[in-house]
């Protein structure tokens, strides 16, 4: 496993942008972001492959949240732009060392970060 430090999130208002970044203490084969709204399941959002950098978005951030790497320091970032009050949730950075087709899937993933939340106000 590695250790997953998350930072970047807080509040803003609608149509405005955030930036996480999680950063590992090791190299794992993807890193991605989960989110989870009060009362509701944990979903994808987005996902990256380190070698290569061969993305994933879920439907409902496409074209709206980019997903980074920076390979020298091992981070990730989450640059998320035109937010919407439903985009509210605790953000959680993941790590997986599988190499299968799975990036949308939790159980995908071998490390977990604490988590940071993000409030979009309407």
């Amino acid at each position: 496993q590695v250790q997953l430090v998350e930072s970047g999130g807080g509040l803003v208002q609608a149509g405005g942008s955030l930036r996480l970044s999680c950063a590992a203490s090791g190299r794992t084969y993807r890193m991605g972001w989960f989110r989870q709204a009060p009362g509701q399941a944990r979903e994808f959002v987005a996902a990256v492959i380190w070698i290569g950098g061969t993305t994933f978005y879920a439907d409902s951030v496409k074209d709206r949240f980019t997903i980074s790497r920076d390979n020298a320091k091992n981070t990730i970032f989450l640059q998320m732009n035109s937010l919407k009050p439903e985009d509210t949730a605790v953000y959680y950075c993941a790590a997986g060392f599988k190499s299968i087709s799975c990036s949308d899937y939790g159980g995908c993933y071998d490390s977990w970060g604490q988590g940071t939340q993000v409030a979009v106000s309407s």
